[in-house]
């Protein structure tokens, strides 16, 4: 009975964060239901409180990367970015989709996924109106590299860290593992997106747009933000915890960037979506909830058989099993789900490694997949856009199951 009312709670508490009764913020369902597994003494509060400090790291890296976004949009750099793309693709559709393309691996890689659905979405979507061309394309490339670059580096997705946790490889060997399969990923959905395109990128667009000049302030926010990341690798080369060093990071970076003015300091902070932190932290409450009724010992047995299979037959059952998963419950709470398992157990390096690709991948199917696509959404709603979940289904059935299969393909088979 009691494994019967925490899956029900946990349905129902993925289900309010994904579809959003009455328009309530997502961190009100994650939080209402973690209350409600306390209340319904299904689990104590102080393994509600354990539950909410396993999270640390993962919301001072959150924080840190919303700062940093933050900061870029206040200060003008997306938009600047973004309006010299649309100068640089000199009249021509197909030029402009590849620069936006190129500046979303930028902002993903460097930046997180996360970033590149708040704050560079709203920015491609200005400067595509001002072109005068069909937004959908640009607009997708956005929630599509944002999951297809998020693992270029450790710094490129909160999921790095929930499946990781402390086993999190630092940057030299992250590097050897997963940069061909990155390569891989972002190639592979480049050339479906460009090509299931191909009829709305035809013809010429306005480039004679107006580029906002970057200010003194922009300029600094530009330093501190490289700044911040050369701070984040260099962490990461070390092997570094990178949630105090991405929250260190970010406010160094505002504090440059402001000069330390409280006026701009307060804009900056104020904008940022805090709410995103106690969202996680229910998700990690939901977790411990599940722990306690055999989750994770279903995952880990999921897993152990996919151990047990040839190495390319295994990872592409994992990598595709937890995509799956992903996209029925998002990406966050089964990457945490996975990760809690992984870090339990003892598993061949492929499959973890197979695991990570398809908790950051996998979620390109469908809207419900990932953190970041739920974020794109709500990022274009404040647009009044609407991309419907059945126009992202079409395109995401074409576009992640090749990608996925061939960036599995180059872990099992690549260099490392």
């Amino acid at each position: 009975m009691t494994a019967v009312l925490v899956w029900s709670i946990a349905v129902g508490t993925i289900a309010g964060i994904l579809f959003r009764p009455k328009e309530w913020p997502e961190a009100v369902w994650a939080c209402l239901g973690a209350i409600l597994l306390v209340l319904c003494r299904l689990l104590s509060p102080q393994a509600a409180g354990r539950a909410i400090g396993k999270g640390t790291d993962v919301y001072l890296f959150l924080a840190g990367m919303m700062l940093l976004a933050e900061l870029a949009r206040h200060e003008g750099v997306f938009d600047w970015l973004a309006s010299h793309a649309v100068r640089a693709s000199r009249g021509s559709r197909t030029r402009l989709f590849m620069l936006v393309y190129t500046v979303g691996i930028l902002v993903t890689v460097f930046l997180s996924n996360d970033a590149t659905a708040v704050v560079l979405t709203p920015a491609v979507y200005a400067a595509v109106k001002k072109a005068g061309t069909e937004a959908l394309p640009y607009l997708l490339s956005c929630a599509f590299i944002a999951n297809a670059a998020s693992f270029v580096l450790p710094i490129s997705n909160p999921a790095n860290l929930v499946v990781y946790g402390k086993q999190l490889p630092a940057l030299i060997p992250w590097l050897k593992l997963f940069l061909l399969p990155s390569l891989v990923s972002i190639a592979v959905t480049f050339l479906v997106l460009r090509l299931l395109s191909n009829r709305e990128l035809r013809g010429k667009v306005e480039d004679d747009v107006e580029v906002p000049e970057l200010s003194s302030e922009g300029l600094r926010a530009a330093w501190g933000i490289a700044f911040a990341g050369g701070a984040l690798i260099t962490a990461s080369a070390l092997g570094v915890g990178l949630g105090l060093p991405t929250c260190a990071a970010a406010v160094a970076a505002v504090l440059i960037a402001t000069r330390a003015n409280r006026n701009a300091i307060k804009a900056v902070v104020g904008a940022v979506s805090w709410s995103v932190l106690p969202l996680v932290a229910g998700l990690f409450v939901l977790v411990e909830a599940l722990d306690g009724v055999g989750a994770l010992r279903g995952i880990g047995t999921a897993i152990q058989t996919c151990s047990t299979l040839p190495p390319f037959a295994g990872s592409l059952s994992a990598s595709f099993g937890i995509a799956v998963l992903s996209n029925l419950m998002n990406n966050l709470p089964s990457g945490l789900l996975t990760g809690s398992a992984l870090q339990a157990g003892h598993f061949p390096d492929h499959i973890r490694h197979a695991i990570l690709i398809g908790v950051d991948l996998g979620p390109n199917l469908s809207v419900t997949g990932s953190l970041a696509t739920v974020l794109w959404l709500i990022a274009l709603r404040r647009e009044g856009e609407h991309v419907s979940a059945w126009t992202f289904l079409k395109v995401g059935a074409f576009v992640m199951p090749p990608a996925l299969l061939l960036a599995t393909a180059a872990i099992v088979f690549g260099p490392a």
